[in-house]
This record gives structure tokens, sequence and C-alpha cells, in this order.
């Protein structure tokens, strides 16, 4: 009993850290509210025990929404929800309907990153680990410790099939389909690499080294056709990550631009940044607000 009280007090000290997030006023930077009642899609109970530290603890209650994407042929939002698994929810809205819970009888413990190939809807995400929960996961990562079970798999709408394209991954925690469905980006959040798995071509099935110049790499976007992904990035450290940013590569994996986001997040888990309309939409894993820079 007293271990799982030590470790719920780690959690709150990690989590608490978000409260100090600030934001300068400049006309570049805007702070965007973030909704609570995501709840909803799920058929949940609307309650204030889903927000903040205490919903992780009741992930399997509340549900986290990790990694998102929609295949704009047919206007189909997936739904990677960390504790409660695969979703979709149709263009019409309403509620998420469960689509994959488990491969090979298997069932999942952590899904994380999400991305649709945009030629073919096939759904590639990913699980951070394969034995550990949402709640645990924030302990192994404050105090850096190992795990090599994350996993990428392939859910084909056509057949709805799930398939087990890698695994052995340190940390799986977002990837991203380039814009002509040849490959698919894989990060591994806790060893600091992108992984590229090969869709198409000779060589398709196999996968390789993308960069090692991303620290503690995120979720990864893709930013149209251009051949060039935005990551979210961390300095991962003992209880709280830093120096959070965004950074740009292309197609070959060179870096071509880094924006620190310090000032405007201080120090958290940058989860998400994401190109729309000239601007970046920026997310925290827990902090209150998602930002929005002008670039």
């Amino acid at each position: 009993m007293k271990s799982f009280f030590s470790m719920i007090s780690l959690l709150g000290l990690v989590l608490s850290f978000p409260s100090t997030v600030f934001s300068d006023d400049e006309l570049s930077f805007q702070k965007l509210p973030v909704p609570k009642d995501h709840r909803n899609l799920l058929s949940l109970r609307n309650s204030s025990w889903c927000d903040g530290m205490i919903g992780t603890v009741l992930g399997r209650t509340c549900g986290r929404p990790a990694g998102i994407a929609i295949y704009e042929k047919t206007g189909d939002l997936y739904v990677a929800d960390a504790p409660l698994v695969l979703h979709v929810i149709s263009p019409a809205g309403g509620l998420a309907v469960k689509i994959a819970d488990s491969v090979d009888g298997t069932p999942f413990k952590f899904l994380d990153g999400l991305d649709v190939d945009p030629t073919t809807g096939v759904v590639y995400f990913t699980s951070f680990c394969s034995r550990f929960t949402p709640l645990q996961v924030i302990i192994i990562v404050a105090l850096e410790l190992k795990d090599a079970t994350g996993k990428l798999f392939k859910y084909d709408p056509s057949t709805k099939v799930v398939t087990v394209l890698m695994e052995g991954l340190s940390g799986s925690a977002g990837c991203a389909v380039s814009s002509d469905g040849s490959f698919v980006l894989v990060s591994q959040f806790t060893k600091s690499i992108i992984k590229k798995y090969l869709i198409k071509g000779p060589t398709a099935g196999t996968s390789e080294d993308f960069t090692n110049s991303v620290s503690n790499p995120d979720n990864i976007r893709r930013i149209g056709s251009t051949g060039n992904f935005w990551v979210a990035s961390v300095v991962n450290k003992i209880v709280v990550p830093t120096n959070p940013s965004a950074v740009k590569v292309n197609s070959e994996g060179e870096v071509l631009q880094t924006i620190p986001l310090k000032e405007q997040f201080g120090d958290t888990l940058l989860s998400e940044v994401n190109k729309f309309e000239g601007s970046l939409y920026i997310g925290t894993l827990t902090g209150p607000f998602a930002g929005i820079l002008k670039l």
C-alpha cells in the first residue's frame, strides 16, 4: 500500500508542473482553451473526476484520446484512445464506435500515435508499450526507465483486420504517413529516434533509421504534400521534461527548422505540433491550454 501511495505522490508531482505554464502576450502566440467534454464521444459520464490527474488515474473509465486523424476522402475521424483503444467517428458526428481493442487475441495496453494513409484510407497507429498502462508509463518516463515493447499497427477498414508491422520499439509515441503513402514514420520517445517503415517499393515491409536529430520525439505530422514533417520534441529529464520545441524535418530526416517553445509553455511535455493555414497548433500532454503560433 505504501508503494501505491508513493506512486500517486510522484504522479501528482509530475502533473503539477503544467500549472505553472504561461504564455507571452505577443500577437504571434495565442492561447486556445482545451475542451473537457471529449468523454461524450465515448458515451461516458461527464464528470469533473475525469479532468487532470484524477482523470489519468481513472483512465479506463474516462478515456484519454492520444492520436487522431481524418481520412479526407470519407470524413471519418479515427481516434487512438490510450486506454480505451481504437475508435472511429462518422462525418455526421455522434458517439465514437470501437473498431479494434486487440491484435491476435492480445488486448492493447496503451495506444498513442495515429495517422491515416491519404491515398488508401489504411490506418496506422502505435502502442507506446505493451506491458504498462498510461498511468504506469507516466512514472516510467518520469524516472527514465527503459521499455522496448512498443509496436506499430495497421488497421485496414476494408477488412477490419489489425496487423502488427513493427515490434521492439522504445516508447513509440507518434506516427505519420507520407503524402504519397510510400512510408510511415514512427517516433521512439525514450530512444530519441524516428524510424521509417516502408509501405511501397522493393523494400516494402522493412524499416530503417530516419533520424536521431530530434530529442525525445512525440507526435509527427506531415505538412501537406511538401514532403516535410513537424515533430513535437522535448528534452526528457527525471520528473519533468524540459525545453519543448517544434522541429521541422524533411523527407530525408534532415532538420530544417527548430522553434523553441519554453517561453510560451514552460517546461512541459509537448505532444503535438500541426500546421494549418499558416499557423502551428500546439498541444501538451497535461497543459491547461493549446497554443496557436503564427508563422
